[in-house]
């Protein structure tokens, strides 16, 4: 016959050997503006920003898209984000994101602007 163990928590208590751990998620987003060096087109213009976005997205696994000045072949706007559990590993993902892009010597950057948010915000 199996040995029968009696709990020895009352019902509706909380059990002391689990602690409450409370889990973060922060997010942390760039937006950059960019001036695009020698375009004279939309399409040339496309050549320019989609592997700057393939890029980002393939090494540091962040969702990144063109997200204003779609009709001007000059200028663009990239816009990522990237979502973590950790504040150190988000700021340095965006820290590396920031020196993909100012690398680039067909894109002049004009502005970074960077945001991070928390699930409390």
């Amino acid at each position: 016959m199996p040995v029968r163990r009696e709990s020895s928590r009352t019902p509706g208590t909380t059990n002391p050997d689990r602690r409450d751990i409370r889990t973060y998620m922060y997010v942390g987003t760039l937006s950059f503006d960019l001036l695009l060096g020698d375009v004279r087109s939309l399409k040339e213009k496309r050549s320019l920003v989609r592997p700057i976005v393939a890029e980002l997205q393939r090494k540091y696994g962040v969702s990144a898209a063109e997200v204003s000045g779609q009709d001007l072949y000059r200028r663009a706007e990239i816009g990522l984000a990237v979502v973590s559990g950790d504040t150190g590993h988000l700021t340095d993902v965006l820290d590396r994101c920031e020196r993909l892009v100012a690398a680039r010597p067909e894109v002049e950057l004009l502005s970074v602007r960077r945001r991070l948010h928390s699930d409390e915000d």
